[in-house]
C-alpha cells in the first residue's frame, strides 16, 4: 500500500506545473527542459559545473541571507533531505546565495545551521539562468541523473516541499 501510495504522489509530482504556473513563479525554465551548464565557486573555494554533476540526482537551493522564507526553509532542506543524503554518491545538493559576499555567505549558513555546501552568486547570474533577475529567491531545483529539470518549487509550502522530497528520494533510490 505504502509502495502505492508513493508511486501515486510521484505520478502526481513529476507532473510539476504547467509552462504557465512555472512564468507565474517567476521561473524562465520548465519541467522537462536540461538545465542550463554553469560553473559554480563554493565557500571552501572548490569550484563545480553542473554538466560534471551528471549522473547524480542534483538539489540546487535558491537562498540569501535576506531573506526570511529561505532562513524558514533551510533547517528543513538539512534534517530532512541533506542528512539523510548527504553520504550518497548519487546525490548532490549545493545552496545558490544570490549576490552576497564570501563572509555573508559563511556567516549566513552558520546563523542557520546548514552544513551543505553553500555557493556564491555574484550579479545573480546563475540565479538569472533558471528565473527572471526580478524573481524572488527560496525556489529549488531538482535535476535527474541525465541532468533534466525534474521538480522545481517557489517559496516554502510543506506539501510542495513533502512532494520535492519523494521526487529526490525516488530518484536517488532508481538503479
Amino acid at each position: 500500500m505504502q509502495k502505492l501510495f508513493t508511486l501515486l504522489l510521484l505520478a502526481v509530482c513529476s507532473l510539476g506545473f504547467s509552462q504557465e504556473d512555472s512564468k507565474d513563479r517567476g521561473y524562465i525554465v520548465q519541467v522537462g527542459d536540461q538545465a542550463p551548464d554553469f560553473d559554480m565557486k563554493l565557500t571552501n573555494g572548490d569550484m563545480i559545473k553542473l554538466s560534471e554533476l551528471k549522473g547524480k540526482v542534483v538539489m540546487l537551493q535558491f537562498t540569501a541571507s535576506w531573506c526570511g522564507v529561505c532562513r524558514r526553509e533551510m533547517p528543513f532542506i538539512e534534517d530532512e533531505i541533506w542528512q539523510k543524503l548527504k553520504d550518497n554518491s548519487e546525490f548532490a545538493l549545493y545552496g545558490i546565495d544570490r549576490d552576497e559576499p564570501l563572509e555573508k555567505v559563511i556567516w549566513f549558513a552558520k546563523k542557520v545551521g546548514v552544513t551543505y555546501p553553500m555557493a556564491l552568486d555574484p550579479g545573480a547570474e546563475i540565479f538569472q539562468l533558471f528565473a527572471l533577475k526580478e524573481a524572488g529567491v527560496t525556489r529549488n531545483v531538482i535535476i535527474d541523473r541525465n541532468g533534466k529539470i525534474i521538480y522545481l518549487t517557489r517559496l516554502f509550502n510543506r506539501e510542495e516541499f513533502d512532494a520535492m522530497k519523494a521526487v529526490i528520494f525516488e530518484e536517488v533510490n532508481k538503479n
